[in-house]
């Protein structure tokens, strides 16, 4: 994998790698990672970071469903409900007879 030089200051130099990610290394040639590498790439606005928040909107959308299935499920309940009371006259006209 080659990595281009994608820009040089006094303090730093920023390659992008074959993967498409970037590289930072210091003055002395190390490696920069982690917060540190981070600041350096939004500073040169190679990168963008976006907040965790953005799957907090996708949970009311899942719970939607959720709510569909349970008046679903009490439909089906009540009906049911309604089917066994009609057996049980018929077992009763059924006794009677």
């Amino acid at each position: 994998m080659a990595m281009n030089l994608i820009k040089k200051t006094s303090e730093y130099k920023i390659f992008k790698r074959g993967d498409e990610r970037f590289a930072v290394q210091d003055a002395t040639g190390k490696p920069v990672n982690g917060e540190e590498k981070v600041k350096i790439l939004l500073a040169e606005e190679l990168i963008k970071v976006t907040l965790p928040g953005a799957s907090v909107e996708e949970e009311p959308a899942a719970e939607e469903p959720a709510e569909e299935v349970a008046e679903a499920a009490e439909a089906t309940d009540a009906e049911e409900e309604s089917d066994s009371g009609d057996e049980s006259d018929s077992e009763e006209e059924t006794t009677d007879a």
